[in-house]
């Protein structure tokens, strides 16, 4: 019998949670999140992680089951999740998985690039420099140490040269191993045991924007600010490093104001949506419904679509 694994992707705010629930509750199964910034247990509000009776509705996994004290790194999760579906699979062969993180996302459909242990001193020493000098610093850096990697992405993902904690990963691979960052990929990947079924939700531009910044108004209502305070000490964590902390570390730090911070939240966020949908408009195959689509309609979609396969 062959399994399927309904992945659910579109941008934040978009309804991904709501939908994967009625998948499960309908094909009685399972939910595998796939949000890198929901699997730590000590920051809840920020982001957005199901209610208590969404997890009630259908059995999750890999909501709150790490620290943000411990490192935790995509090929770590592609590794549990390859485990856990390995596990589900044999309960029932149509599992769901959902969620914003699009290199997450990519590593459990189509496995994950094998890298070297890197030394925690090369990597603080480039966060170092990176404060220091800012972006451009990774950027001639990468461009010096992995010429071929930096033009690739120059061209094809032009906003990752953007990405400080993307770039900083490129370079410390590069020192660390003595070797291009483009060395590691395309190796031999894991075997999937699994056909992927992309369903993809999204809306009108202007009604993401309107749905992110009444998510965000929720999140100031429901105490992000006293969560913020709970883990100031904590604020150079890499688990913190994101949208809706890093905006109300700076107000802690007498750096803005409180509505000042809101409003970046909520800007940040909007800028986040639209690189999400970037990464996952390139996925082939991917049924793209908007999200006021009827679930059953979704469910038809999505048994034709194995009918076929």
């Amino acid at each position: 019998m062959k399994n399927y694994l309904i992945t659910i992707i579109g941008p934040t705010a978009i309804g991904k949670t709501a939908l994967s629930i009625k998948l499960a509750q309908h094909f009685n199964c399972d939910i595998v999140s796939c949000d890198s910034r929901q699997f730590f247990k000590e920051i809840k509000i920020g982001t957005a992680v199901p209610n208590l009776d969404e997890l009630k509705a259908a059995k999750h996994h890999f909501i709150q089951n790490k620290s943000i004290h411990k490192n935790y790194n995509v090929g770590e999760f592609e590794r549990d999740a390859a485990l856990k579906l390995e596990e589900l699979f044999k309960e029932n062969n149509i599992q769901i998985m959902v969620g914003g993180s699009g290199l997450y996302v990519d590593a459990v459909l189509n496995g994950f690039d094998t890298f070297p242990e890197i030394d925690t001193s090369i990597r603080e020493e480039i966060k170092n420099n990176y404060s220091i000098n800012g972006i451009i610093f990774l950027q001639k850096k990468l461009k010096e140490l992995d010429p071929y990697f930096f033009d690739s992405i120059s061209i094809k993902n032009p906003q990752t040269l953007q990405n400080p904690q993307r770039m900083m990963r490129f370079v410390e691979v590069c020192i660390g191993s003595n070797k291009p960052y483009s060395s590691f990929l395309n190796k031999d990947k894991n075997t999937k045991n699994f056909i992927p079924i992309l369903i993809g939700l999204q809306a009108e531009r202007q009604v993401m924007y309107d749905r992110i910044n009444l998510r965000v108004d929720n999140m100031i209502f429901e105490g992000l600010l006293d969560e913020v305070k709970s883990i100031y000490p904590y604020k150079e964590l890499n688990a913190l490093q994101t949208v809706g902390y890093r905006e109300l570390f700076d107000y802690l730090d007498g750096k803005t104001t409180l509505d000042f911070a809101i409003e970046e939240i909520k800007k940040n966020t909007r800028r986040f949506a639209k690189r999400q949908l970037t990464w996952f408009k390139r996925l082939e195959n991917t049924l793209w419904f908007d999200y006021l689509e009827p679930s059953d309609l979704i469910i038809k979609a999505i048994k034709d679509k194995i009918k076929n396969i």
